[in-house]
């Protein structure tokens, strides 16, 4: 697929899914608890003597049916009772450090992503994974069959901390009739987008709405060639005139060319989506979770999606969860046990089908029933344009400041309008000031 094709829903026939399914667990999912041999017990390394309870944190949008079924069959396994404990992100990490403190912790902890679960590795709070991989990894295709970039955050001085589940990434969502009426292709570059934008703009409409949320930004960064943190001269977003150029782009979007509304700053990320589904923009720079929202709030927008736009290079950011096994976790063992069964291809594409979740198994992107579903399809075909743009700053353990301080600057320029040659400098010393 070139940058320029396009992409509308077409669901997948259930019988035709099923059928590639039973196929696939038959011949090619990775093989059961049952055929690796004799099941772990409870307990292992990482603390504690076993329990019959068996504790997981999880964020509230992710307990899916086809997890569900997992963890039910886990229990029943190995005669636990899970305590499935469900939290938005803040509510966990602010749970799971006081647990942290006192000294009780769960078996198995979602996080956001690698790079916020390093803090965590650099305090010696998170179990390393090397001696489960080296038994297990070849049967059930870890690292080999993750893409790169969705192993690389969860490692730090060689060693595996946490394994990723979901593999997402930000690429240009479109309403097919619009840019079809006003007869433009699907922008494959900065110009080609800020050109559409401004022919789309007009008659209660923009072209495109940018999003309020600060990491809506890194695509930006990356098709200019910008690094978010520089090891050898511990500075951020390096080099700073390419960076300045990216953010003034965003700027110029909102408050020079308005061809997309001043983002409102809150806690929201669903504004631009909102905007797409009420026929109120016409472009959103977004992710798949937001395909089920369009869908079902304005099922007569037909929804195209691009690959990511292309600069400098062609590139997005990869977001998606992962977990882990806290380094105290009394069932460290049986932890990894769920893990393995979570992480199966057969489970990824029953939650595939059940959320649109894309994911990080290079084999989940070539099954036919993803390929076929010309969204999700297209998803996977972005995925390798994805690098982790904060995989060189999570070893300091000062990213949730530094962003805290970037959030600062973002919303100054994007939403507020301060020129960015302005609000930059206080960035770059704060950030600064955090990094030494």
């Amino acid at each position: 697929m070139t940058s320029h094709e396009s992409v509308s829903r077409t669901p997948i026939s259930r019988r035709r899914f099923l059928a590639v399914g039973s196929a696939l667990a038959a011949g090619v999912a990775a093989p059961s608890l049952a055929a690796c041999g004799r099941a772990p017990k409870s307990g292992g390394s990482g603390g504690g003597g076993g329990s019959k309870t068996f504790t997981m944190y999880w964020n509230a949008g992710h307990a899916y049916d086809a997890y569900s079924k997992v963890v039910d069959k886990f229990a029943k396994d190995h005669g636990v009772t899970v305590n499935w404990q469900k939290f938005q992100w803040p509510d966990l990490q602010t749970k799971l450090q006081a647990d942290l403190k006192a000294g009780t912790v769960p078996d198995l902890v979602e996080q956001p992503s690698g790079d916020t679960a390093m803090s965590l590795v650099l305090t010696g709070d998170v179990l390393a994974l090397d001696d489960h991989i080296a038994k297990d990894g070849k049967a059930m295709g870890y690292p080999a069959d993750w893409l790169t970039p969705s192993v690389q955050p969860w490692q730090h001085g060689g060693r595996t901390y946490g394994v990723q589940l979901h593999l997402t990434c930000n690429q240009l969502y479109y309403n097919k009739g619009m840019l079809s009426d006003a007869g433009i292709e699907p922008p494959q570059t900065w110009d080609d987008f800020l050109a559409a934008a401004k022919e789309l703009t007009g008659k209660g409409r923009y072209g495109v709405a940018l999003n309020q949320d600060y990491s809506y930004s890194w695509p930006w960064f990356l098709q200019n060639g910008v690094q978010w943190y520089d090891p050898s001269s511990r500075d951020v977003l390096v080099p700073h005139d390419a960076a300045l150029a990216a953010m003034q782009f965003q700027y110029d979007l909102v408050h020079r060319h308005k061809v997309s509304p001043a983002p409102v700053p809150s806690t929201d990320y669903e504004g631009p989506q909102k905007l797409l589904s009420a026929k109120r923009a016409a472009m959103i720079l977004t992710g798949p979770w937001d395909i089920e929202p369009i869908h079902k709030g304005s099922p007569d927008v037909e929804l195209g999606l691009a690959l990511p736009l292309k600069h400098k290079a062609q590139a997005t950011h990869l977001a998606g969860s992962g977990v882990f096994i806290p380094a105290k976790a009394r069932n460290a063992d049986l932890a990894w046990d769920l893990i393995k069964r979570l992480t199966k291809l057969d489970v990824e594409l029953a939650l595939t089908k059940e959320a649109g979740m894309t994911m990080p198994r290079k084999s989940w992107a070539a099954q036919p029933q993803v390929r076929s579903d010309e969204t999700i399809g297209a998803v996977a075909a972005a995925l390798k344009y994805g690098s982790d743009w904060g995989r060189r700053m999570a070893p300091t353990g000062k990213g949730p400041q530094v962003e805290d301080a970037y959030k600062t600057f973002y919303q100054s320029v994007v939403c507020k309008g301060t020129p960015p040659e302005k609000a930059m400098p206080a960035f770059l010393q704060a950030a600064k000031g955090t990094l030494s």
